[in-house]
């Protein structure tokens, strides 16, 4: 993050704070990053929405500069953090974006907590539900740590920590067609992972668990998404067998789907467009 951008750390729950860069003025829009990175994977497109709007990007909790309880990983735990975090810094109502990772958080904030989100723009992911119904056969192998982070405490973070640049820095290669959008950052970003260990593979676990059965729970229920939401994702449902639109239309009634042809780490390989999806759903 540039200067322009004053770096805070809010008390969220008795034991946990979070950390968060904050820019510009007018409606709030907050960010939410994914694995395995930190806010910085929004400096290009924070750096201009802050020309229109007030801009936070926190860290979630157990990554970057964010406290790493042993607990608490579920994403309606979470996304209750970016709650209180953003009521601190003022905003009773905002925008939420999240990409990856922070992209399941931001949906259960949506889902729990319609009243305060405006809108919502969900990065390269399926909601927890769905994501695991399409997974099947030798393509999914795409999605091999979820299943090795899923596994009880233990044996993944011991695999993990045994070479754990090299297996973040898998993802950061694996999943980018423009290494160089990651260069200025990559070493941050394993630096941020390689300490975060347990806690990140808690927020994956928990993905298997608690926020399945969450997801299952609205589903039947019929919870739906009452704000305007965009998505924006690589064409994964031609790569894996599945109609990636149908799936969030099922929970977005007022749904702009959107494909890119960036990698998956499209706020960083093409911040322009992603800024561009942004402001569009701003605009609805």
């Amino acid at each position: 993050m540039n200067a322009e951008f004053t770096h805070h750390r809010i008390p969220v729950t008795d034991d946990v704070a979070l950390h968060a860069a904050v820019a510009g003025s007018g409606p709030a829009v907050v960010l939410l990053h994914g694995f395995p990175q930190t806010h910085l994977m929004w400096r290009h497109v924070a750096a201009d929405l802050a020309t229109t709007h007030t801009v936070i990007c926190p860290d979630l909790r157990g990554y970057g500069d964010s406290d790493k309880p042993a607990t608490g990983y579920s994403k309606r735990r979470m996304a209750a953090d970016v709650i209180t975090l953003a009521h601190a810094l003022g905003h009773q109502r905002f925008a939420l974006a999240g990409h990856d990772r922070g992209a399941l958080v931001a949906f259960r904030a949506a889902l729990d907590h319609p009243e305060t989100i405006t809108h919502l723009a969900c990065l390269d992911v399926l909601p927890t539900l769905d994501m695991w119904d399409v997974l099947h056969g030798a393509p999914a192998a795409v999605a091999w740590h979820l299943y090795l982070m899923a596994q009880p405490p233990g044996l993944p973070e011991a695999l993990i920590a045994a070479d754990p640049d090299a297996f973040f820095g898998h993802f950061l290669d694996a999943w980018t067609r423009d290494p160089a959008a990651l260069s200025d950052v990559r070493d941050t970003y394993l630096t941020a992972s390689r300490n975060a260990i347990a806690s990140i593979v808690a927020d994956y676990r928990a993905s298997a668990g608690v926020d399945l059965d969450h997801d299952a729970e609205d589903r039947a229920n019929g919870t739906r998404l009452t704000m305007p939401v965009t998505v924006v994702q690589q064409d994964w449902g031609a790569a894996l067998g599945y109609d990636a639109a149908a799936l969030w239309r099922a929970w977005a009634p007022d749904l702009h789907h959107n494909t890119t042809t960036a990698g998956h780490y499209m706020a960083e390989e093409a911040p322009a467009e992603t800024t561009r999806h942004i402001r569009r759903l701003l605009a609805r």
